[in-house]
């Protein structure tokens, strides 16, 4: 059972502030920083639609989302090692739930077919949560039900959880339409390793060496850790100004308009790919492209005029073109 306490020392905490974990942070933040300022150009129609979601930057964003994870994991369990410092978790858990809570809220209003009802703000908050049941035990105990967490999706999941109220696990066959989407299963995985690789380390001496690590003293050194201090500010501010700053630009200096077409099989693959393999996909989309084409139903379907639930032709053709597309 987690210890609860509010003054004892915490058998993980090193005597000093560890840089080289701010310095981390501060270099996840500026690799989310450069993927979003590509989902900008995107979004401005800069850079090919479905860009983001698919080939490197698809890998690139896995990557950004699995490092913030698994920082997160080691900070919880330098923050509290096998004592719960409830106070400062509590607060810690609050500030994160209200940012969290403050983006569902903004991207809602902003783009309410795709908006973050689970994005990485709401990931970390589950993810400490539950990472309360493991600061007691054994680092190799959360370090086995991380890989279970990241293996779990590839041979279980269940039309069940294709609904708003379960996505947020992570086991669902039809992925949900939002520009940011991290359910638990797979990223409560890295969340864990990194916790259990923390306490690991802190067993065997490793955190105390870490944290007499040299991270420099230059000016970008300084600026990167100072940006890994206050992580959860600049991740909350980064986006909005990035913003600003490319629809200044499209004012000034707007985006040659993209073809309809290959912007609409491009999300397609992209949504596709989640969950079927790559020629299934590109064969399906082709298939209900060149269908929704010669029945004049393109355009009312791509600007959402016309949707599955006001036009039966449109899950016909999507259940024809499944057929179709199999090897």
């Amino acid at each position: 059972m987690v210890q609860f306490a509010e003054k004892t020392p915490e058998p993980c905490a090193p005597a000093r502030r560890i840089e080289v974990l701010d310095l981390a942070r501060g270099v996840a933040l500026f690799a989310m920083a450069t993927y979003h300022f590509a989902w900008d150009l995107e979004f401005f129609g800069y850079i090919p639609a479905g860009s983001t979601a698919d080939g490197w930057l698809k890998l690139y964003a896995r990557l950004i989302a699995g490092s913030f994870l698994f920082l997160a994991g080691v900070s919880l369990a330098l923050a509290h090692g096998n004592r719960l410092r409830a106070k400062a978790f509590v607060k810690r858990l609050a500030v994160i739930v209200i940012a969290a809570a403050a983006i569902s809220i903004a991207t809602y209003f902003a783009t309410p077919d795709s908006f973050i009802f689970f994005g990485i703000l709401h990931a970390i908050a589950l993810s400490s949560v539950i990472g309360l049941i493991f600061l007691p035990l054994p680092g190799v105990v959360a370090i086995l039900a991380g890989i279970v967490c990241i293996s779990l999706p590839q041979f279980y999941r269940d039309d069940l959880f294709n609904n708003m109220w379960l996505y947020w696990i992570g086991l669902h066959t039809i992925p949900p339409r939002s520009n940011d989407f991290v359910p638990l299963a797979p990223w409560l995985g890295p969340f864990l390793i990194g916790l259990g690789l923390t306490k690991l380390a802190a067993e065997r001496g490793f955190v105390q060496g870490a944290a007499a690590i040299d991270t420099g003293r230059g000016a970008l050194s300084r600026a990167v850790r100072f940006c890994g201090r206050h992580s959860l500010a600049v991740y909350l501010l980064h986006q909005p100004l990035l913003l600003v700053l490319v629809w200044t630009y499209s004012e000034i200096q707007p985006a040659t308009p993209a073809d309809p077409v290959s912007a609409f099989v491009a999300n397609c693959r992209s949504g596709c790919e989640a969950t079927s393999e790559t020629g299934f996909c590109e064969r399906f989309c082709v298939c209900v492209t060149d269908d929704l084409l010669s029945q004049g139903l393109f355009n009312g379907f791509a600007d959402g005029s016309i949707t599955i639930e006001s036009d039966d032709r449109i899950p016909a053709i999507a259940e024809q073109c499944t057929v179709q597309a199999q090897p």
